[in-house]
């Protein structure tokens, strides 16, 4: 294996300038639940899984008469199925005349390519985890009273007392904060005008990336298409699983994995759909919403689109639905956006095991002890060869909970 081309300066041909680094905002890192039991202080490799529980469901009977209903223990799991690692080399000669005394900003700046992988892997859940959404696509987010009709709804479903985080855009942000400065009180929220920050605002900590996930949806979203229901599949516990609608044209690209749509109000002759309330089943104030869950083309004017959760009018435990869905009931689903994300209950999930040893090569692994993040560095050179090498990496594995989180659509 030959030394890469490096391109390296003689020692005394330059000075450390203290550049500062071109950091990202690496706040789903920082903000994930990474409590797991002790996972984090056993070496692992690809494929291992954590599994964590989920609260029951049941209904409730309008009686005395007790009708027992089976007890159902939800559970999630993870698995480390994410690998990244950034390496480099050198030649004897390279090390030692030219970067021995360079290596810790060589590695520094490798750990920060790493993150940034890292981080906007963790922030891709904002996309694929959740299935309802604050948001069209088309009109902008800027604004307090957006924020707060976003938490609004995300409550209004049913939400977790605690630990609401609200993951913004960092462009949005300045927008945000422009139309809070004369609004409020007298004090005009000095708070967030002196840091031109949102901050904590209506219970929840507002968090702010600029790796916030890109989705690209199918041509039916894209162009705004209104949809007619015109049949729906069922799954064996009676739940919609799949919906066959009409006007789609003929596209291969019409539907694409983790687009959402939403049913649409005042449709004649039609009952506008709710969702109910995750406990206690009662008609919300929240459109039903959902996540597509794989590709779809359509034909012949016809498209047929799974969905997830899969939605369900009649009894039981998980009955989600005020009415059922039935013919001529229309839907649209959303264009090209960015996704940040509403969380309750801290339900973004980081799993990062140590590595094991790299044996023969001298191996460290770092941990965190407050989040349970750990990063494996190791070096060493290639026997009788004119090469000697380091290589950072990290295995990890994330999952968020959809119930609990709510995706916020900031436009292209």
């Amino acid at each position: 294996m030959a030394v890469p081309n490096n391109i390296l300066q003689q020692v005394q041909t330059y000075q450390l300038s203290n550049l500062a680094y071109l950091q990202n905002l690496n706040c789903f890192v920082s903000s994930a639940n990474t409590k797991f039991k002790g996972f984090e202080s056993f070496s692992g490799n690809l494929g291992d899984t954590v599994t964590f529980d989920l609260p029951p469901r049941f209904t409730t009977a309008n009686s005395l008469v007790a009708t027992f209903q089976s007890a159902d223990q939800r559970v999630e799991s993870i698995t480390v199925d994410r690998a990244k690692n950034v390496s480099y080399a050198f030649s004897a000669q390279q090390f030692i005349f030219n970067v021995e005394d360079y290596m810790t900003k060589f590695g520094k700046s490798a750990v920060e390519e790493l993150s940034a992988e890292i981080e906007s892997d963790i922030a891709a859940t904002c996309v694929e985890a959740p299935y309802r959404f604050y948001g069209d696509g088309i009109t902008a987010i800027n604004s307090y009273g957006q924020l707060s009709a976003a938490l609004a709804m995300f409550r209004n479903y049913g939400t977790a007392k605690d630990e609401t985080k609200f993951y913004i855009s960092d462009i949005a942000q300045s927008a945000i904060v422009n139309t809070g400065l004369n609004q409020f009180t007298m004090e005009r929220n000095n708070k967030s005008a002196n840091s031109w920050d949102v901050g904590d605002f209506n219970k929840a900590a507002f968090y702010v990336s600029n790796l916030l996930p890109v989705h690209t949806a199918g041509t039916l979203g894209e162009a705004g298409t209104v949809l007619t229901v015109t049949s729906v599949v069922k799954d064996a516990n009676d739940a919609v699983i799949q919906i066959v609608c009409s006007n789609a044209g003929t596209d291969a690209n019409a539907i694409k994995l983790y687009d959402k749509g939403q049913f649409a109000d005042g449709v004649s002759g039609q009952t506008n759909l709710r969702y109910l309330t995750f406990i206690g089943h009662k008609v919300s104030s929240n459109p039903v919403q959902f996540r597509v869950t794989a590709d779809a083309a359509s034909s012949g004017g016809n498209v047929t689109i799974d969905v997830t959760p899969p939605l369900k009018s009649s009894a039981g435990a998980d009955r989600n639905l005020n009415v059922a869905i039935v013919a001529n009931m229309q839907l649209t689903l959303l264009p090209s956006h960015r996704a940040g994300m509403i969380t309750a209950g801290n339900p973004l999930y980081l799993a990062m095991p140590q590595l094991p040893e790299e044996v023969p090569f001298p191996t460290g692994n770092s941990v965190d002890p407050d989040t349970g993040v750990s990063l494996r560095m190791y070096h060493g050179s290639l026997f009788g060869q004119n090469q000697r090498g380091s290589i950072c990496d990290c295995i990890w594995g994330r999952k968020a909970v959809p119930e609990y989180t709510m995706s916020v659509i900031f436009p292209l």
